[in-house]
């Protein structure tokens, strides 16, 4: 084991370093080792990371230091520290890692986010909150309530910028950012940075630290990817024989829409398969459900639409599958970056029709490299034709 120190060197204080130390982590990531001295510095930060790096802890534990270093007696409504997030599921997540390295610091932190009742998040925000957490449409609901107050905002954070652009968060974040202070440490972190996300940078970001831990819209590489050339109506019975010829226990299936999840879950579910979808539809309770029973190994499958699926955090998940390939390449990036974390290996296999290969090829452009092609063992469907 490597000493805790690796952390304190970087000039963290002792509660956070032995909270770290709690938690199981021993040496910073390249991305915390690079972005926590420059938020320690109270410089703005551009950050190109891929989830499953510990981009999370790269600005909660220097934004917990500063708070903790600055003590200020804090206003009900209004926070400190803003992170933005673009799904329910991601803002949990900071909310419970803020919660984890924070143990030993009087730093007070909540979550708000929509598809559940507003009135119990407006009766926290009546008491001190330093760190708030939040999804673009809620927030800005709370602060049109005059129940939420930006306007003492220290330090802002953008999580998974690029996929608030792909949500159409865009506008919401243009208006959030008018309601800030304009002397404030502002930390834009993305997996992938198309040119829109660069020109928002170049009008938020005040001669920021640009960090670049992964080639740009490179995939992690320690997925090994594959595809296999099916007919369009085979593709769920042979994702069925995936599933029992590999004895797969923890597999994560990608769809384009959340019909489309829906009748997949059904049609394993008939063949003997548990699984569970989780997608903008499903209330935030059946979300959390099928989140935790997959993680649990309790249902082997979840099927997920880009947008759920963003930013979830499943530790050695070892199968990734395309059922479907999305329509932007980058989201390709996205969906196999759920495996191959934090070190460990994994796969992802796409299932590709004749319709889909304008789509693969888009693809394997944006990733500069040929997808190895596979024929599934058992599978007697026809083939689509040569890519």
């Amino acid at each position: 084991m490597i000493h805790e120190s690796r952390f304190a060197a970087l000039g963290l204080i002792e509660p956070l370093v032995r909270s770290v130390a709690e938690a199981g982590y021993q040496e910073p990531t390249p991305i915390q080792a690079r972005a926590i001295p420059e938020v320690l510095a109270a410089s703005d930060v551009q950050a190109a990371a891929q989830t499953g790096t510990g981009k999370t802890a790269a600005f909660v534990l220097p934004i917990l230091h500063r708070l903790a270093q600055s003590p200020i007696r804090v206003s009900a409504r209004a926070p400190r520290c803003l992170i933005v997030a673009p799904t329910r599921e991601l803002a949990a997540q900071v909310e419970a890692a803020v919660r984890t390295y924070g143990k030993y610091v009087n730093v007070r932190v909540m979550a708000v986010f929509g598809g559940v009742s507003i009135q119990p998040q407006i009766n926290q925000l009546r008491k001190p909150v330093d760190i708030l957490v939040a999804t673009p449409g809620r927030l800005l609901d709370l602060v049109d309530r005059r129940t939420l107050d930006l306007s003492r905002i220290e330090i802002l954070v953008l999580d998974e910028a690029d996929r608030m652009l792909d949500m159409g968060f865009l506008p919401d974040i243009k208006r959030v950012l008018a309601l800030l202070p304009k002397s404030r440490q502002t930390l834009l972190f993305s997996a992938t940075f198309p040119d829109a996300i660069r020109t928002l940078a170049q009008h938020i970001l005040k001669t920021p630290a640009t960090i670049d831990v992964a080639p740009r819209n490179a995939p992690i590489e320690l997925v090994n990817q594959s595809v296999h050339l099916c007919v369009k109506g085979e593709k769920s019975r042979l994702l069925s024989h995936l599933v029992r010829e590999n004895d797969w226990r923890q597999v994560l299936v990608f769809t384009k829409t959340k019909h489309g999840a829906n009748r997949l879950v059904e049609k394993l579910v008939k063949d003997g398969i548990r699984a569970a979808a989780i997608h903008g539809n499903k209330s935030q309770s059946a979300r959390i459900r099928a989140l935790a029973d997959f993680k649990s190994a309790k249902v082997p499958v979840l099927v997920a639409t880009d947008i759920a699926a963003r930013g979830l955090d499943i530790e050695d998940l070892p199968q990734v599958v395309n059922f479907e390939l999305p329509n932007v390449p980058e989201d390709y990036v996205h969906r196999i970056g759920r495996t191959g974390r934090a070190g460990s290996t994994g796969s992802a296999l796409s299932l590709v029709d004749q319709e889909e290969i304008g789509l693969l090829r888009a693809i394997e452009r944006l990733i500069r490299t040929s997808i190895r092609r596979v024929s599934v063992k058992g599978a007697t469907l026809a083939q689509s034709g040569a890519c």
